[in-house]
């Protein structure tokens, strides 16, 4: 495993994040407790660093399972969580949202199920179109002086929202927003046009979800199978319904079989060239073995043309560079 240097922080993270949306079974799909275990336990002996949970996730089931993985080894790991959705399916209306009251129980609720007494990476999950930015931010604040958080993050937030809250947290002398978290893959490349340069220009953390295309881009649901397209109520997952998308999963077959490497491998893999810390998001440990695969997979320059012509959003696109990633040569963060 690599490490890069997570924006303007000093946290050195792993390539990839371990994404914990299947730890759990509240939402009628995912893996058990000792499936998550061996998940986990095989993620941190390869080497990864950096957990990516939500309360929301298995209705808080995700969070609990993981303060009891942490138990003894907290420190070896940067854990990111989420609020906005709350921990129950109908969760009060005073506890979900952006506002500093929803902020303020959510994060008290996710200690308890993390079994830890802060939290590394605090993200608002996504805009309640309500809460003014301002709010935001001056509650990340509080957080951050009573030592519940370290660090302040927004997901799927627009360009424009993500900007106005670095600069206000600026001017204000803030905790600063450090990190920015959006949907990215082969099959949803808009956060090219704006995200992923306002994130660069910012000095933020990049973290991008999802680079499987909800699992489309494995190829696997033109073999019948159901996975994401069924066992989330089909949340999360990009359909094959347009001839470029088509198109698209033909070319990364086609690049996996040159390789002879699996679809997975290849999508992953173009995803880690856009200075981003993709997640990975398996619900088995046979999953995240080839998950992980993927960080020993180079693309050629010809291989990544061909996947950027097919998935292209236009001609227009500007031109970008692959990370370099740092390998500060440390220890294996779980030895």
């Amino acid at each position: 495993m690599k490490y890069t240097i997570f924006g303007n922080t000093g946290l050195r993270v792993s390539q990839v994040a371990l994404g914990t949306g299947n730890f759990g079974t509240g939402w009628g799909y995912g893996a058990d407790p000792d499936v998550a275990a061996d998940i986990f336990n095989a993620y941190a002996e390869a080497g990864g660093n950096f957990i990516d949970t939500a309360d929301i996730y298995q209705f808080g089931q995700a969070e609990a399972l993981l303060g009891d993985l942490l138990k003894g080894r907290r420190e070896d790991f940067v854990l990111a969580t989420k609020f906005t959705n709350g921990a129950e399916p109908n969760a009060n209306r005073l506890v979900t949202g952006n506002s500093r009251k929803a902020m303020i129980a959510s994060v008290e609720a996710s200690l308890k199920r993390l079994k830890t007494d802060r939290i590394d990476i605090y993200w608002a999950h996504h805009p309640d179109g309500i809460t003014a930015i301002e709010e935001i931010v001056r509650g990340f604040e509080d957080l951050a002086r009573a030592g519940k958080i370290l660090y302040a993050g927004l997901s799927n937030f627009p360009a424009w929202r993500l900007s106005r809250a670095v600069t206000y947290a600026e001017l204000t002398h803030a905790v600063p927003v450090a990190a920015a978290q959006f949907e990215h893959s082969l099959v949803h490349r808009e956060p090219e046009a704006d995200l992923f340069p306002a994130s660069l220009a910012l000095g933020l953390g990049i973290v991008t979800w999802s680079p499987l295309g909800g699992g489309m881009l494995t190829g696997k649901y033109r073999q019948g199978e159901k996975g994401r397209a069924e066992g989330f109520g089909g949340r999360v997952f990009q359909a094959e319904n347009s001839s470029q998308r088509t198109q698209i999963l033909d070319t990364v077959l086609a690049i996996a079989a040159e390789l002879g490497v699996s679809a997975s491998q290849v999508a992953i893999a173009w995803a880690g060239t856009h200075g981003s810390v993709p997640i990975i998001g398996p619900r088995s440990p046979t999953q995240l073995k080839d998950n992980l695969e993927a960080l020993s997979l180079t693309l050629s320059a010809e291989q990544i043309q061909r996947l950027d012509t097919v998935s292209s959003l236009g001609a227009s696109m500007a031109s970008r560079k692959p990370i370099a990633w740092h390998d500060d040569h440390q220890t294996n963060p779980v030895a």
